[in-house]
C-alpha cells in the first residue's frame, strides 16, 4: 500500500549539494537527473547552507542590497 522511504548516505547527499551548488543548474534538474525528490534535495541543499554559513536566498551581499534598495524605492 504504501511505500517505504528511501535512505541515501551521506555521502550521496553532500555530492547531491554539490552538484547543484558547482554546475549551476536547478535543484529540480539535478534531482530529475539523480532520480529523486525536489523537495528532498532543496532541504539537503538549504541544509548545507545553514551549515556553512551561507545565505539561504542565495543571494550574495551586493544582491541583498539592491534588493532591498528597489523594495524600499518601490515603498515610497
Amino acid at each position: 500500500m504504501g511505500d517505504k522511504r528511501r535512505r541515501f548516505d551521506p555521502e550521496f547527499r553532500a555530492g547531491a549539494v554539490r552538484i547543484v551548488s558547482e554546475t549551476g543548474k536547478s535543484v529540480a534538474q539535478v534531482a530529475r537527473d539523480l532520480g529523486i525528490s525536489a523537495y528532498t534535495l532543496h532541504n539537503w541543499v538549504q541544509a548545507d547552507r545553514r551549515q556553512t554559513g551561507q545565505p539561504a536566498d542565495g543571494l550574495n551581499e551586493a544582491e541583498r542590497a539592491e534588493l532591498a534598495r528597489l523594495r524600499a524605492e518601490r515603498a515610497q
